[in-house]
């Protein structure tokens, strides 16, 4: 014989029975208020480069507003395909992002044969935190030895010296890559090509001269320039930049019509991560960047903050495919 329930238990069993049946139905987002524990922001190339530094300024303040600490997880590798892959294959559940550049999301689509990821299909595109101009730059001894100081001189070095000077990038495939790729096609210089797992790494090979040129971010060569250890001859984008406003373009300064070659770099989400999470990451980030200490910082270093919308990025990244299948494909640059 079952003895019978207290009215009040009774009353009680029912009520969390509906509850559960509730909690059944509703996402896994609504049951658990996002965030209740640490995001992870995965930067795919080493610190010290651009991509560390943006990710670097945001992480603080995102922490703030959510309540929960935003750790920056440098994965390099493979132009950054190593640490995008990361995020593409994480749980779609907030806690893991990608700060992505125009390497992972424009341009490796068309440079590597195997991609282990969709740049398109496989994120959930939150906002584009901002975009930089890349600048060109030499070791300040090395060019002085060299007599080399502008544009023009270095291309009648290099041409006079085939193949005796290399060139640094942040990795195969990124814009620093690409930059300096177009550079040779676009004035018929060679140089090698000396790949990197990021700009830090390749901006201690800049200042010890190992290496000899670099069409480097310019937020991450800001420093050595105004320190004079770098020689910065020229920006790669079609306007002169705010924050080194007597710099020519390459465009200028070398008469290279169309030459233009500037970087992004934006946060995304694994795809199918909840749109109101999203959401909530694009508003507070675009505050962030809206702060005048924050949005100061990265202009006096040749950032230009963005914070626009999922869709807006989403639409950047797919005309940025577009734009640089061809560039890959007339500079012949190519990895397997």
């Amino acid at each position: 014989m079952t003895a019978e329930l207290h009215p009040s238990r009774r009353r009680w069993l029912t009520a969390f029975a509906g509850m559960a049946m509730i909690g059944a139905a509703m996402p896994v987002a609504a049951q658990t208020a996002w965030p209740s524990k640490p995001v992870r922001i995965v930067v795919p190339f080493a610190p010290g480069g651009t991509t560390d530094i943006l990710a670097r300024a945001v992480a603080p303040e995102l922490s703030k507003v959510f309540g929960q600490s935003f750790i920056v997880d440098n994965r390099a590798g493979a132009g950054g395909n190593l640490g995008a892959d990361i995020v593409a294959k994480s749980a779609p559940d907030g806690y893991t992002l990608l700060m992505g550049t125009v390497g992972t999301h424009g341009i490796n689509k068309s440079l590597y044969s195997r991609m282990p990821y969709d740049p398109q299909k496989d994120f959930a595109p939150i906002t584009l935190v901002a975009g930089v101009p890349n600048v060109m730059v030499m070791n300040t001894e090395k060019a002085k030895a060299l007599g080399i100081n502008t544009v023009p001189d270095f291309i009648k070095y290099a041409k006079a010296h085939p193949g005796q000077l290399n060139m640094a990038s942040s990795g195969n495939g990124t814009s620093i890559h690409l930059a300096g790729e177009l550079f040779k096609t676009m004035t018929g210089t060679f140089m090698t090509h000396i790949p990197y797992t990021g700009s830090g790494p390749a901006m201690l090979g800049m200042i010890s001269g190992t290496v000899d040129v670099m069409f480097d971010n310019l937020p991450s060569s800001m420093a050595q320039i105004k320190g004079g250890k770098l020689k910065a001859f020229a920006v790669t984008s079609s306007q002169r930049s705010a924050a080194m406003p007597d710099l020519p373009t390459i465009e200028e300064a070398a008469k290279l019509k169309g030459f233009e070659a500037s970087s992004w770099f934006g946060l995304l989400a694994p795809a199918g991560t909840p749109p109101e999470i999203v959401l909530r990451i694009q508003q507070e980030t675009a505050k962030a960047l809206n702060l005048p200490n924050i949005k100061e910082k990265l202009l006096a270093q040749g950032a230009i903050p963005s914070g626009n919308t999922p869709q807006e990025f989403a639409a950047l990244i797919d005309a940025e495919i577009k734009k640089w299948a061809p560039v890959v494909k007339a500079s012949g640059a190519r990895v397997d």
